[in-house]
């Protein structure tokens, strides 16, 4: 037999700890490049002098969004 570790009191063999230590890397892995799958765009701040102009970008910005889906 090849060897073990006495954790808490309990002889584990060495190839049960390779083991553990392979699948708990896996689970780390897998669970690191897990996410949502898509990011939010980003916008950028509309710097506006007035309401009124904040107000006719933000409506410039949609209708060129729509006509560039069509």
């Amino acid at each position: 037999m090849a060897g073990h570790y006495v954790i808490a009191g309990k002889a584990i063999p060495n190839h049960v700890l390779a083991m553990g230590f392979i699948g708990a890397y896996a689970a780390l892995g897998v669970w690191s490049t897990s996410g949502s799958s898509k990011p939010k765009a980003a916008e950028p701040p509309i710097k506006a002098a007035s309401s009124d102009e904040e107000s006719f970008i933000k409506e410039f910005l949609a209708k060129a969004d729509s006509e560039e889906k069509k």
